[in-house]
């Protein structure tokens, strides 16, 4: 997808206070940051709620418990997908260039997230010598050691492919042919099928695995059981979503469930 610099976008700061800064935010359901970057690394966590981002290059669906580091320049649009309880932090490109070149979505540790939440309370210029700079040095340590979520939806150029995975992303359990969606593409089955791997980096098949992956997150973090998701998403039963699930990302979504639900 094509991103543009929003005008009305304005940042918080013109320089950063101190090397890693946190900001405390709330969001309403619906609310819409526009399309903008930043000359520093951010880190997107929701301690309550679940956000979409989109990049040029693709979506992510951040519930609680997972984060989106951001690496600089990068433009990004966020969409609050129920209300949200922000908690930003903005790190120093220097302090971070080894976490992220683009984007990663990051498991984050009950640690890292009493971190965040503490350094949070704290002033934007706290003293670096002082309690803030020593729950900056921590979350840096702890960021570092962070596993990578794979549930990005790499986002195509083609605009033929970009109708296609539109319509997927819109209604990801749909039962419409492939041949169906194609022809609406205006281009053929061949022809698309071709060009997933060249502009997403993945085949056809993966590529909706990553999508259902995705709304399965959000879904999970509203408090949805396996049940209805796998209905929504279209599978045949609870165990074939739970099994595609498992084997993309080690753990059932029945772990991801009892998580949220225990918060």
């Amino acid at each position: 997808m094509t991103l543009s610099p929003s005008p009305r976008f304005r940042p918080k700061f013109l320089a950063l206070p101190r090397r890693v800064t946190a900001v405390p935010s709330e969001a309403r359901h619906g609310e819409t940051i526009e399309a903008h970057s930043h000359p520093w690394v951010q880190l997107l966590y929701a301690s309550e709620g679940v956000m979409r981002v989109r990049t040029e290059h693709g979506v992510w669906l951040i519930p609680p418990r997972r984060a989106l580091l951001i690496a600089p320049g990068v433009l990004h649009e966020l969409t609050m997908l129920s209300h949200v309880n922000m908690r930003t932090l903005y790190i120093d490109a220097d302090a971070a260039a080894s976490l992220v070149a683009d984007c990663r979505v990051l498991e984050v540790s009950p640690l890292l997230r009493e971190l965040i939440l503490a350094l949070a309370l704290e002033p934007v210029d706290y003293p670096p010598d002082g309690r803030g700079g020593d729950l900056a040095r921590l979350i840096l340590s702890e960021l570092a050691a962070m596993e990578t979520v794979p549930i990005a939806v790499p986002w195509p150029r083609d605009r033929r492919l970009q109708a296609l995975c539109a319509e997927i992303m819109g209604r990801p359990g749909s039962p419409r042919r492939l041949d169906d969606l194609a022809s609406d593409a205006g281009a053929s089955v061949r022809t698309l099928i071709r060009l997933f791997p060249k502009e997403t980096g993945l085949h056809y098949r993966q590529w909706v695995q990553q999508v259902h992956l995705a709304h399965a997150f959000e879904m999970l973090a509203r408090g949805e059981g396996v049940g209805a998701i796998a209905r929504t998403l279209g599978y045949a039963s609870p165990s074939a979503f739970t099994n595609m699930f498992r084997k993309l990302l080690g753990r059932t979504p029945q772990h991801y469930l009892a998580e949220w639900r225990g918060r």
